[in-house]
């Protein structure tokens, strides 16, 4: 009897102290936690129900008022508009070729396959601010693509691609998903190797075609990749700001302002609209976490 209290009280023992390495192990990662997500995210709720100034750092409360402004703002509509039109274009065109690429190095191509992996994925690792740079200079008036187009004799932009309000976010839309085909078409091939090289071979003897076995085979082997890479895609076009920041400010005419560049517009350019800001960043908070979820249920009901 004796032993046994003695056994259960080691096992109570090993059991603390095991515990406790353990919170002493995630200690800082809870810590930055905190200070870091935590703690923005409750003072940016807080800011988005106060009239802030930022020189004075004085904020007064005023309800919701900063939501119903911005359901009245049109800049904040037309930079839901962009947005929106950036996600529709970016996330099935990215997916598509990026798929396709996956397929076709994954099946077709036996020679140098690291290369073409490498050269595809090397510019989703280069810095954006980098990228955007040289595409800026290749969209400008006299830059690479104009002079190429006049060399062709095609029609041309007189004033510099980003400079004009029809092609300035659709230019900024062809270098996102240039950008961003390599990564996604690593992950689609991590997936292949997933599916049994049986099903190919059999589909082959029976005379299937590439786009038949990519139909009927890949695809539905894929079904949890896809649905993977779709939601982190959707949120990082939803989230689009660098690009934005480093090519175009916004312009020409708002026509490139999104809402990730609309609430840093309003935060730190205009020094008296945080509170308008933060409720804009609490309003594609929630849209991100709701679509998110509902993006993880479906997931899983398949």
């Amino acid at each position: 009897m004796v032993k046994n209290t003695q056994n259960i009280k080691l096992t109570q023992q090993f059991r603390f102290k095991e515990h406790l390495n353990t919170f002493v192990l995630v200690l800082p990662w809870i810590i930055v936690l905190l200070v870091f997500w935590t703690y923005p995210l409750i003072y940016s709720g807080y800011l988005s129900l106060t009239e802030y100034q930022t020189l004075t750092n004085k904020a007064t409360f005023i309800g919701f008022e900063n939501y119903l402004k911005l359901f009245r703002d049109e800049i904040f509509w037309k930079s839901v508009r962009n947005t929106l039109y950036f996600v529709a274009l970016t996330v099935p065109i990215t997916i598509t070729i990026s798929l396709f690429l996956a397929e076709l190095i994954n099946r077709k191509i036996s020679k140098f396959k690291g290369f073409w992996q490498a050269s595809y994925f090397i510019p989703s690792i280069t810095s954006m601010v980098v990228i955007a740079l040289i595409f800026t200079n290749i969209y400008s008036q006299d830059g690479y693509l104009n002079s190429l187009l006049k060399f062709a004799g095609l029609p041309y932009s007189k004033e510099g691609f980003l400079l004009n309000i029809d092609t300035a976010l659709n230019s900024i839309i062809a270098m996102d998903i240039w950008l961003s085909i390599g990564y996604y078409m690593v992950l689609f091939i991590a997936g292949m190797q997933t599916i049994s090289n049986d099903l190919y071979e059999n589909a082959q003897l029976s005379g299937a075609n590439f786009w038949q076995m990519l139909w009927h085979i890949t695809i539905p082997g894929l079904r949890n990749t896809i649905a993977f890479v779709i939601m982190i895609d959707l949120i990082k076009s939803f989230q689009v700001f660098i690009e934005v920041f480093v090519m175009t400010k916004g312009g020409p005419l708002y026509s490139t302002t999104t809402i990730v560049y609309n609430i840093f517009d309003q935060a730190f350019i205009k020094s008296d609209a945080m509170g308008l800001a933060s409720a804009m960043a609490y309003l594609l908070f929630f849209f991100l976490l709701i679509f998110s979820f509902l993006q993880i249920k479906l997931s899983k009901q398949q």
